[in-house]
């Protein structure tokens, strides 16, 4: 795989919710697939995401990564962190965090809420109830739990609030959004949390949403196949890499 220099933002991802969660910000941002910003499939089934090009933006060898030719006063920059690039994002922009301070912290504390709450004990939840090679009752129950209790307190947060940090649409509901699709996976009942409900229709209504999620799907697999898994869960994983 060859990173190559480019006009428009180039995004090496797949899809997944982290990918999609920068699909769906680019669109919302006014950027349109093809003529502002190119998806580069990352096969993270087929391992590209080991490939030396590739670790040169993303060294944590993860998706996605976006390398911007326009970046700050004119020079290229490149990104990891799903997080980080809406961040970048939503500075390039100014779209989709507030300019105040408290606004601003308002919505931070809910992307970090889903960086290091909701999509690593979803992420886990996933690889315990679909993937793990053998059901494991106590992981499963788990992490199961943690689903309930993650999609409670979004409930209760969404009880007096539109969107997830408060009146206004935000990178918090742009990056919480794609990791709930799959809430039937996750053990999760959605009739149990009205609020939530009500909130992700909503969200999956908008039409950048729905273009954002669409990015790539048609490449994507099931992951049966032996190599795909080693990949992503095997050995393959922690080998050192120059």
């Amino acid at each position: 795989m060859a990173i190559k220099k480019s006009t428009v933002i180039d995004v090496y991802s797949w899809p997944t919710p982290n990918g999609h969660k920068v699909h769906i910000m680019l669109e919302e941002c006014g950027f349109r697939l093809g003529k502002d910003w190119i998806a580069h499939p990352i096969d993270i089934g087929a391992g590209d995401q080991f490939a030396p090009d590739f670790l040169k933006i993303s060294p944590n060898n993860k998706i996605p990564a976006i390398v911007d030719p326009n970046g700050p006063d004119g020079q290229p920059i490149s990104l990891f962190e799903s997080g980080a690039i809406l961040l970048y994002l939503a500075g390039k922009t100014g779209k989709f965090l507030p300019q105040d301070t408290c606004g601003k912290y308002e919505v931070l504390q809910w992307l970090m809420f889903q960086m290091g709450g909701l999509g690593p004990m979803l992420g886990q939840n996933h690889h315990f109830r679909l993937y793990a090679p053998e059901k494991i009752e106590y992981a499963i129950n788990r992490y199961t739990n943690e689903a309930k209790r993650i999609y409670g307190v979004l409930d209760s947060q969404l009880k007096d609030n539109p969107y997830v940090a408060g009146k206004t649409y935000s990178i918090a509901d742009i990056a919480i959004y794609p990791w709930t699709r799959n809430w039937k996976n996750q053990g999760i009942d959605i009739n149990e949390y009205p609020h939530f409900k009500r909130w992700f229709e909503k969200i999956g209504a908008r039409p950048a949403v729905k273009r954002g999620c669409e990015v790539l799907t048609t490449l994507r697999k099931p992951l049966h196949d032996a190599k795909a898994r080693e990949q992503l869960f095997g050995s393959t994983q922690y080998q050192k890499r120059k």
